[in-house]
């Protein structure tokens, strides 16, 4: 089977140009060509118009033909079977992901500006309006969030009582925590550590309110 290292070098690309093309970072090429991500149909259909291949050569189905290198014959061209396979179905945009860093003087997560990188999006959010992903940045949820787990948001589903969301204020700080309830003038948060507790986010100073309705593991 053709490696997708040998296709990226076969069309001429880095890592980073190749990154570029489709709309991704390079770590996470790196990551598709040591294995340390999974190559599903998103990744396939996202790179294989950079690399020139159907996205059935990512997935291993065919058999392209590569050009010989120094002291290697050339791979087999496809088959005709191979070459009339259908073309994978068309798949749902990618959404963004987002993340949040540490500043100011009482340690608040900020939202940084854009988003850092682009993934699939699950079944479950295929038909959402505006679905991003968020890191879990530091310990407070534990052990229901933990850090470098990324969250999968939906912006526009109202959250229910024990539901997990994304709160940003209007100065940007972002958190993530339970949803405890609304009143007059305040969202009711639950947070773990240090201390199992709830507090107030007064509705003055909340930009944004969005539920997490699943999670991806680092």
């Amino acid at each position: 089977m053709t490696t997708m290292r040998e296709l990226r070098q076969a069309a001429g690309l880095s890592q980073e140009k190749l990154a570029e093309l489709a709309g991704t970072s390079q770590p996470q090429i790196n990551k598709l060509e040591t294995g340390q991500r999974k190559m599903t149909v998103d990744w396939a259909v996202k790179l294989a118009g950079p690399l020139g291949v159907e996205p059935t050569v990512l997935l291993g189905l065919d058999a392209p033909t590569v050009p010989a290198a120094a002291g290697r014959p050339a791979r087999p061209a496809l088959s005709p079977l191979l070459r009339t396979a259908p073309a994978a179905p068309a798949q749902a945009a990618p959404m963004p992901v987002r993340a949040a860093a540490r500043g100011g003087v009482d340690q608040e997560m900020f939202l940084e500006d854009g988003p850092i990188d682009w993934i699939a999006r699950p079944d479950y959010l295929k038909n959402a309006r505006d679905p991003y992903a968020m890191y879990v940045v530091g310990e407070s949820m534990m052990p229901r969030f933990r850090p470098a787990q990324l969250l999968h948001v939906n912006p526009h589903k109202p959250p229910a009582p024990g539901a997990g969301v994304v709160v940003v204020k209007l100065n940007k700080a972002v958190l993530v925590k339970e949803f405890v309830r609304r009143s007059a003038d305040a969202v009711i948060l639950r947070e773990y550590r240090p201390v199992d507790r709830e507090f107030a986010v007064g509705l003055e100073d909340l930009d944004t309110l969005h539920t997490v309705v699943g999670l991806q593991e680092p």
